[in-house]
């Protein structure tokens, strides 16, 4: 019986390198062209907060007194507080109405209500920003004065609520992103081991959503930072956030102490974003649960 030999098909070089299509090589490089002339104004700005000169234009040399101005100006640091204050309570309505929201039209697609709820909130999401402006200062006026309720005459509350209907619809469409690509199946079978829906939610329902949920509200702590039109309608003069003090301080001249500030907000952005990494990898670690920070800015 003679011995059948296969010889091994011809391997394919180890050492030579994978030719990159010309054409790919262009749309890298246009990419990244892109890239730089979105970001080269934030790093301009970030470059001359380090300026000694007395306007952002005429550069007089490194260091770090705008930083100084900045912090010692009791405008601007309020004006920060409130962006913050109010940044971070819409974020947190915004994550408890819009995942709720967010959770019922996943589950009760097939209601009645559901499509009205739907398009009452992407309405909100394509309606100009100048017209919910427009309309809300006289609700907010006629609720605070002619209805009586005081509360509304707050400029803190006021940013609140006008802040939290757009972050609403959009943590609503984000975490019902997130449940429709999910199986309820673990929440029928919680149920059928008589566990109640309270209990479901908590152990089942919201492990799940976690991500939307905490990229809804970092979403929507940014959008609050930065609007501007909203705000300058609904703020009072003593509740007045930092992107209206900019938008009123440029009229005449644009000081290296506000690229100072932003510099630090943008800084303040990025911690956040750290803080949401650090604690989706210790979810990851003690759960399993394969959510990176990609993922989560996602939706997924």
């Amino acid at each position: 019986m003679t011995a059948v030999t296969s010889t091994p098909a011809a391997a394919a070089p180890t050492g030579r390198r994978r030719r990159r299509d010309p054409g790919t090589v262009l749309l890298g490089i246009w990419g990244v062209l892109g890239f730089l002339f979105l970001f080269f104004p934030v790093l301009v700005i970030v470059a001359y907060s380090f300026n000694e000169g007395r306007l952002l234009q005429t550069y007089r040399g490194f260091g770090l007194g705008a930083y100084v101005d900045a912090l010692s100006n009791s405008a601007i640091t309020s004006g920060v507080q409130v962006s913050i204050y109010v940044g971070v309570c819409s974020a947190l309505v915004a994550a408890v109405l819009g995942s709720l929201a967010g959770v019922a039209i996943a589950r009760r697609a097939g209601a009645r209500w559901i499509g009205w709820l739907t398009a009452l909130l992407a309405l909100v999401l394509v309606t100009p920003e100048i017209v919910n402006a427009v309309s809300l200062l006289p609700w907010f006026v006629t609720l605070g004065t002619e209805w009586g309720l005081t509360p509304m005459n707050s400029g803190i509350l006021r940013l609140i609520v006008a802040h939290s209907l757009f972050s609403c619809a959009v943590v609503t469409f984000i975490v019902r992103a997130r449940m429709a690509g999910l199986s309820a199946s673990l929440e029928e079978a919680a149920a059928d081991l008589g566990a109640p829906p309270i209990r479901r939610f908590f152990d089942i329902t919201f492990p799940l959503m976690r991500p939307a949920v905490i990229s809804g509200a970092l979403l929507s702590f940014t959008l609050s930072l930065d609007n501007t039109v909203l705000s300058s309608f609904v703020s009072t003069a003593d509740a007045t956030p930092y992107p209206v003090y900019v938008f009123a301080s440029i009229r005449s001249s644009l000081r290296p102490a506000i690229a100072a500030m932003s510099t630090l907000m943008l800084l303040l952005t990025l911690v956040a974003l750290a803080l949401v990494a650090v604690v989706l990898v210790t979810s990851r670690r003690r759960t399993g649960e394969g959510m990176s920070l990609a993922s989560t800015l996602a939706g997924g």
